[in-house]
């Protein structure tokens, strides 16, 4: 009998356990191609990039403030640092760290990012600014989609720019949640 219980109340949780883990909404066309830009100079990209805007997703829900900071590692892969604030631009931190690796070295602009979980992501530098001052990071899948820039905003004309490029790869930018900054 006890067993049977504990039968029923697994297989109770299951649709609880895979609605936990299910993805966000894909909010990209699959008409238009998608790939990376076609180089990055690592020690130009590593540093502090401010997010400006992302699809929702589960692992950033309620982040305001949102930096990433990036470290070159003599192996060649990256150190990651990402910091979400609780709520507000001064909530509460909340620390993220992890390691990238460089999946294609004629690029440099396809990475797969590890958080201590027993998988790694896609982190795809779709297009960057020739001066690295801004960065749109996407995967193939369509679901996750970051804005990045050196500062915490930027003019209205570059995300405007910003916006367009997205709209031309196909994203539904009208899905984008811009991220709550602190004042420059």
């Amino acid at each position: 009998m006890r067993i049977s219980c504990m039968r029923q109340l697994a297989l109770a949780l299951i649709p609880l356990c895979l609605a936990a883990c299910s993805l966000p909404p894909v909010n990209r066309s699959g008409d238009v191609p998608l790939g990376p830009v076609a180089q990055v100079e690592v020690q130009k990209y590593v540093g502090k990039w401010y997010e400006l805007a992302r699809f929702p997703n589960g692992f950033e829900e309620n982040c305001e403030g949102v930096t990433a900071d990036y470290a070159a590692r003599p192996d060649g892969r990256i150190d990651v640092l990402n910091t979400c604030r609780d709520g507000s631009p001064s909530g509460k931190a909340r620390i993220a760290k992890g390691i990238a690796r460089i999946v294609d070295t004629a690029s440099n602009a396809k990475l797969k990012v590890h958080f201590g979980v027993p998988f790694e992501g896609d982190y795809w530098i779709l297009e960057r600014a020739d001066d690295y001052t801004w960065s749109l990071v996407g995967e193939p899948g369509g679901r996750y989609l970051w804005v990045l820039s050196r500062t915490p905003t930027v003019s209205q004309a570059v995300r405007d720019d910003l916006l367009k490029r997205l709209a031309a790869r196909g994203y539904a930018i009208d899905q984008l949640k811009w991220t709550q900054q602190p004042p420059a």
